[in-house]
């Protein structure tokens, strides 16, 4: 599977809490975005936040939060993002949904690991 260089970053802010016929809502956003065959996802996991209602989120000790903060980013072509939002809309009763634009410098499964670097893109990898 490829990526263009010109891509879109989804990005999906939702709480720990959150679910989506019965099972966490991160969890269903993710195996509908590969069911769908979108190039990949990540949710990252949040120590502290606060959204819409102000209510603050927080992993200390002394205020124990069973709805940290999570976000979702998944990087494809626009066309697939723009596919991929009415589906996701339909499994969100809240939360926030960002897009961006983003330039992919590398994409590349561990097979294809060999010695070569990463590059900013427009640069060449050899030296001057």
């Amino acid at each position: 599977m490829q990526i263009p260089r010109e891509a879109v970053l989804l990005r999906i802010f939702i709480g720990e809490s959150d679910r989506w016929e019965h099972k966490p809502l991160y969890e269903a956003i993710v195996l509908k975005a590969r069911e769908l065959h979108l190039a990949g996802a990540t949710v990252l996991r949040g120590p502290m936040g606060f959204g819409k209602s102000s209510r603050l989120h927080t992993a200390k000790i002394l205020r124990l939060s069973m709805d940290l903060p999570l976000v979702i980013e998944i990087v494809d072509s626009e066309e697939k993002i723009q596919a991929f939002l009415p589906v996701l809309d339909k499994m969100m009763g809240g939360g926030l949904v960002t897009l961006q634009p983003v330039k992919v410098s590398e994409y590349r499964g561990m097979e294809s690991s060999s010695s070569s670097s990463l590059t900013a893109p427009g640069k060449s990898g050899s030296p001057s």
